[in-house]
């Protein structure tokens, strides 16, 4: 629920603000709030148990794509890290029965910092670069995603306000098949 500063019911509403932005229903948005499930960027969340809640999700919505963190978490966040490394598992473990037949896994590719935070720059390299997948915003999109991060006021630290300015995942994202 991303209580890590006791601010889970503030950041509740902040996704539900920025979900809204983007256009996606508060009926479509779910918030687990597991005891076992920490927000900390420092705690490993248990493989098993964060398979076995992202696969009931997946059955309840009848979802067909899915697109999560690559194993570096894209920040090295470990909550983030540990979200790859479930979905991965239930990849490996349950892609080839239902109800996870036809269900494909994206997984956004993190890159240098460099490449980071060269903002549109980086569509050139990523055009040039083999990947699965790649989405090129537009001005308007990037001006979209930018409203959505914003409705996130709690989280905005002058790290997040320079990701805003130049970070290149709000104008492009290479992603690979898992």
């Amino acid at each position: 629920s991303g209580n890590y500063y006791n601010q889970g019911e503030i950041r509740k509403k902040e996704l539900e603000q920025s979900c809204c932005v983007l256009g996606i229903p508060a009926s479509d948005v779910t918030v687990i709030d597991h005891r076992d499930l920490p927000d900390d960027p420092a705690v490993e969340w248990d493989t098993q148990l964060l398979a076995t809640l992202v696969l009931k999700h997946i059955e309840a919505k009848n979802i067909d794509l899915v697109v999560t963190f690559d194993a570096g978490g894209v920040s090295g966040h470990a909550n983030h890290i540990s979200l790859h490394t479930a979905v991965r598992y239930n990849v490996c473990k349950l892609l080839w029965v239902p109800p996870w037949a036809g269900c494909r896994v994206l997984v956004l590719e993190s890159v240098n910092l460099c490449r980071k935070y060269i903002s549109f720059l980086d569509v050139l390299i990523s055009c040039l670069l083999p990947t699965d997948a790649l989405f090129i915003l537009t001005e308007e999109e990037t001006e979209q995603a930018k409203r959505a991060m914003q409705c996130h006021r709690s989280q905005l630290l002058w790290f997040r306000q320079l990701h805003l300015l130049f970070s290149r995942y709000l104008v492009v994202n290479s992603l690979r098949l898992l």
